[in-house]
């Protein structure tokens, strides 16, 4: 029941993820149908056009329709953990140092499989710095957690410094 928990709410969080578009902001028959149009009904529109038809994904690998993998990816969201409402079971499993939730924050952070054992126990170890009041939010724990891993000679290269 967790698993079947867990994925739903990593797949309703990933269609809310707002990413530059793949391709560049300018990738694609939709961009190019709706270029100038502001406002979410055109943006979900031109979505959908060059999801439902593939051009985006053909422009990509031609290098057509507007479209380019040179530019870097960026997210600027709230983490999973804002966004899902796992606050609880995260802090659950990482005060038992496992878990399925603590497994999905890894993965989200980006940490590689070889490292998630090792993440598990870091933030077990620093449960109290990172969950430092019964009050605290997500973007606290998320802040909070980022500092931990920052300041451990493993984990720091999996965090990504704001520019």
């Amino acid at each position: 029941m967790n698993k079947i928990l867990l994925g739903s709410l990593l797949a309703a969080v990933s269609f809310n993820a707002l990413a530059e578009a793949p391709g560049g902001p300018n990738c694609g028959w939709g961009n190019m149908l709706f270029e100038g149009q502001r406002g979410t009904p055109s943006h979900i529109v031109a979505s959908i056009t060059n999801g439902t038809s593939g051009n985006a994904t053909f422009g990509m690998t031609s290098g057509t329709n507007g479209c380019s993998t040179d530019g870097k990816l960026t997210y600027g969201g709230k983490s999973l953990i804002a966004l899902s409402g796992m606050l609880d079971e995260v802090s659950e499993d990482m005060a038992k140092g496992e878990g399925e939730a603590l497994t999905s924050y890894a993965v989200v952070l980006g940490i590689k499989p070889e490292d998630r054992a090792y993440f598990s126990s870091v933030t077990h170890e620093h449960f109290n710095q990172i969950f430092s009041n019964a009050n605290a939010t997500a973007a606290d724990v998320h802040a909070a957690t980022l500092e931990v891993m920052k300041n451990d000679p493993r984990l720091s290269k999996y965090v990504v410094e704001q520019a």
